[in-house]
């Protein structure tokens, strides 16, 4: 099993980014998926979360209203779109595969500066 993240880059305060996810290797159907990220001098946290089917997310409270996970079945495919983007955002994001493991893919940096 493969987990790609892919989208983080560097953007202006106010701006946006789509972070996306491809799965290879196990379909991602019936499973949930997770973002998480590292920010510079704290621990790994959780970012949002999508149930297998789509109906039901959660996220932190520091994303929440400017953050929207969705996800594509039939792609294998997991997104993070990220508005009103703040210097706080920075750091590496993670996409996780809620499978019979965990997996984790390598991460994708996301600096959010002027």
């Amino acid at each position: 099993v493969q987990v790609v993240e892919s989208g983080g880059g560097l953007v202006q305060p106010g701006g946006s980014l789509n972070l996306s996810c491809l799965v290879s290797g196990l379909s991602i159907g019936r499973y949930a998926m997770s973002w998480y990220r590292q920010v510079p001098g704290k621990e790994r946290e959780p970012v949002a979360s999508i149930t297998s089917t789509g109906g039901n997310s959660n996220y932190g409270d520091s994303v929440k209203g400017r953050f929207t996970i969705s996800r594509d079945n039939s792609k294998n495919t997991v997104r993070l779109q990220m508005n009103s983007l703040k210097p706080e955002d920075t750091g590496v994001y993670y996409c996780v595969l809620r499978g019979p493991k965990d997996y984790w893919g390598q991460g994708t940096q996301v600096a959010v500066s002027s």
